[in-house]
C-alpha cells in the first residue's frame, strides 16, 4: 500500500484491493439501474441518451491526459531543482507539495474514467467478469492470474 491510503481502524485488508473495489463500485452501479431512481446521477446515465455517458468517458479521459502532463511537469521541475542549492529549501518543498497535489489530481480524473466506464460496460450489460476476462484474453499465460477467466475464442473480437 502506498503512503497515501489506509486500511479503517477495525477492519481487514482485502486480498484484492483493486478486485474489492470495482466489484463493490460495479454492484452499486447495478443496484442503482435496477432501482430506477431518477433522482440518482448513475441512474439518469444508464438510462438517457448513450451520448450523454459517452460524452463523459471522453471529457474524464481528457482530463486525465491533461492531469497526467501536469504531473509529468511537476516532477520534472522536482528532478531539475534536486541538486540546487541555490534554491531556498521552502521552494524545494513547495515545488514538491506541487507535484504530490498534480499525482494526487491524476488519480481522481482516473477515479472518474473508471467510474463513467463501468457505466457504460453495465448499459451494454458487460460485467467486470467479463471485462476481466478480455483483459486477461489479451495477456500471455505467463502473464494472466493463474484461474483467470479468458474469453470464449468465437468471441474474441480484435479492433473492428
Amino acid at each position: 500500500m502506498s503512503a497515501k491510503t489506509y486500511i479503517p481502524r477495525g477492519e481487514r485488508p482485502v486480498p484484492s484491493q483493486m478486485g474489492a473495489t470495482l466489484e463493490a463500485l460495479a454492484s452499486v452501479i447495478a443496484e442503482r439501474h435496477r432501482a430506477a431512481d431518477a433522482g440518482s446521477y448513475t441512474y439518469r446515465l444508464l438510462s438517457g441518451g448513450i451520448d450523454e455517458v459517452l460524452k463523459k468517458v471522453m471529457e474524464e479521459a481528457g482530463e486525465v491526459a491533461l492531469a497526467a502532463k501536469d504531473a509529468q511537469a511537476a516532477a520534472s521541475a522536482v528532478s531539475a531543482h534536486e541538486g540546487a542549492s541555490s534554491m531556498p529549501d521552502g521552494m524545494k518543498g513547495s515545488l514538491a507539495a506541487s507535484a504530490d497535489a498534480a499525482c494526487d489530481h491524476l488519480r481522481y480524473e482516473a477515479a472518474d474514467v473508471v467510474y463513467h466506464l463501468l457505466v457504460v460496460l453495465e448499459r451494454f450489460g458487460i460485467d467486470l467478469d467479463e471485462f476481466a476476462a478480455e483483459l486477461n484474453s489479451r495477456m500471455t499465460e505467463s502473464e494472466r492470474p493463474c484461474g483467470g477467466a479468458l474469453i470464449v475464442p468465437d468471441h474474441v473480437k480484435r479492433g473492428k
